[in-house]
């Protein structure tokens, strides 16, 4: 058996130094690379989905567009001769058929994008205009409900239909709420203004209560030149 000096004991621990050197910064160089292709999966899924994302509300903004020119379509006397690329009706529930179909085609198509969530709106809107209450009501619902942008206009509308169909206490509430929470769609004058007019004829003194803290908080603005109007016209005040 060779004798192996200690020098060359040396050697070889320092070769096997180097070696697990070596490895280390492999196998750390392989990590690094494994993460870089991940996060370029990653990126690239993520660019995948924002583009994705930004054709469907592009689509979606489209489809809204047209189904808006429905249901901003002028009312036609027979014989008014058409203009060019708008839509124009003779009968107001042909309409708001029409355009109740096409918002409704546009929230079912798009439920993830803005046009498509405002779509469910106006798709509710265009229904309660030719009496279909309840299916409104179904649709404002889950929207009032929720914690999305549009839900303020939601509970608003609800609000009223919720007064037209003789759920007053239901109504009540909803606009109580606004009026806690107000935001940039609705206002807390505007929620003020709706339930002074929910309490006009069944609590006349809550309403003209109402009226009069809207002309004090809101002073020199319309909606308190037309508080002033609405307190005048109350049963009682004439």
């Amino acid at each position: 058996m060779a004798h192996i000096s200690r020098k060359e004991l040396k050697k070889d621990d320092l070769r096997e130094t180097l070696a697990h050197g070596a490895d280390a910064v492999l196998s750390h160089q392989q990590l690094t690379l494994y993460l870089l292709i991940a996060a370029l999966v990653v990126g690239l899924g993520v660019y995948g989905w924002w583009t994705y994302s930004q054709r469907q509300t592009l689509k979606a903004s489209v489809a809204f567009d047209a189904a808006m020119k429905i249901f901003q379509a002028p009312l036609a006397s027979p014989g008014t001769p058409p203009l060019p690329n708008e839509p124009m009706y003779l009968d107001p529930d042909k309409k708001y058929t029409d355009a109740s179909q096409k918002f409704g085609d546009v929230a079912a198509k798009y439920p993830r994008t803005r046009p498509g969530q405002l779509a469910k709106y106006y798709y509710a809107l265009s229904l309660e205009k030719v009496g279909k209450n309840e299916q409104a009501k179904s649709l404002l619902q889950p929207l009032a409900g929720g914690d999305g942008e549009f839900a303020p206009i939601a509970k608003f509308e609800l609000a009223e239909l919720d007064d037209f169909t003789g759920q007053g206490d239901e109504a009540g509430k909803l606009y109580q709420q606004l009026m806690d929470k107000p935001t940039v769609l609705v206002p807390k004058p505007v929620a003020m203004l709706a339930l002074a007019e929910h309490y006009r004829d069944k609590d006349p003194a809550q309403a003209a209560k109402l009226y009069g803290q809207i002309k004090s908080d809101y002073p020199d603005t319309k909606i308190a030149d037309q508080a002033s109007q609405e307190l005048a016209l109350l049963p009682g005040k004439s």
